[in-house]
């Protein structure tokens, strides 16, 4: 994915080892929710975490905000453990479903959290009227929350979420109950948010979703990592060729002989490329590859810089299922 920024290779997240396991009343394993999980995140990307209901996203999630407690690991942000709460001052975090106050209109609302975060009156204000602006709420600030709609209760839940101007901002299923336009300016909004240097953290079920925003992607699968890499490496496919070229019919004589002869018909190279599948495809083959070699999970050998050459193709460091 071209970027406008470039990251620099600090380690913003990162995760140890981490495991949960709940327990039930008598103290026995009811479900390992998390399993072994090794993850850097580095500033100034977005990245997505995958997986289906119950894989352990949220789970990472409530981890890295010192929601849970860890059974084995580390989860580390800035640095900082995870159940370090004073860390989350610098964190924007946007849940599923968002957790407001419904009988406050969005100024109200915005002001509320922005006393949390002991901002001033008139940083407070200034931060308001600029969300509310860029979120798209100025009609409909002064009605209560109660009376939005899910689209706009997730607009003004993302507003929430910036109000601190937070370096880290962990988005959870951020598209849910947007229509297509709604959608499309969630997604140009995680991309200014890139912009402005800010890493962002995206959970989705909307494959496309992340396939347009996402510089690197993790998928998991019943609580352990499956993948783990650059989008644009992942959905590549290494053993086809795609040639594409611009200003030339294609003539009989022209299929015959086609590499020799595009330039001497006039034409020219646009580009010569790996196609790639679809991050749709790429998931729904982890899952189904994870189902026939249960305990295999991917495992790095070295971990790169999120914006270093792309590898050879297929030496990717993939332990955890075999390509086809």
């Amino acid at each position: 994915m071209s970027t406008n920024n470039q990251v620099n290779g600090e380690v913003l997240v990162e995760t140890r080892n981490l495991t949960k396991v709940y327990l039930d009343f008598w103290g026995r394993k009811k479900k390992e929710a998390l399993r072994a999980l090794n993850l850097q995140i580095y500033r100034g990307e977005v990245f997505g975490l995958l997986g289906p209901n119950g894989s352990g996203k949220t789970t990472t999630i409530k981890l890295l905000l010192g929601l849970l407690f860890p059974t084995e690991g580390e989860a580390l942000v800035f640095g900082r453990p995870g159940t370090d709460v004073a860390k989350n001052e610098r964190i924007g975090y946007l849940p599923e479903e968002s957790y407001l106050y419904r009988f406050l209109n969005a100024e109200e609302t915005l002001d509320f959290y922005g006393r949390l975060f002991n901002l001033s009156p008139e940083v407070r204000k200034k931060r308001a009227e600029e969300l509310i602006e860029k979120v798209g709420l100025s009609r409909d600030k002064k009605r209560p929350l109660r009376e939005y709609s899910k689209g706009m209760r997730q607009r003004i839940g993302l507003a929430q979420a910036l109000i601190n101007d937070p370096e880290l901002v962990i988005l959870d299923e951020p598209t849910s109950g947007l229509d297509p336009i709604g959608t499309r300016w969630m997604k140009d909004l995680i991309l200014e948010l890139k912009a402005q240097g800010k890493t962002v953290i995206m959970c989705s079920h909307r494959l496309d979703d992340v396939q347009d925003v996402c510089d690197r992607i993790a998928i998991l699968y019943e609580g352990e990592l499956k993948e783990l890499g650059r989008v644009d490496e992942l959905l590549e496919i290494a053993d086809l060729v795609e040639l594409r070229a611009r200003g030339v019919r294609l003539t009989e004589e022209l299929k015959r002989d086609l590499e020799e002869v595009i330039r001497r018909h006039g034409g020219t190279v646009e580009s010569v490329q790996h196609p790639t599948t679809t991050l749709e495809e790429l998931f729904l083959r982890i899952v189904r590859e994870s189902q026939l070699h249960p305990g295999r999970r991917y495992l790095p050998q070295v971990e790169r810089s999120p914006m270093a050459a792309p590898v050879s193709a297929g030496s990717a460091p993939v332990e955890s299922a075999a390509r086809s």
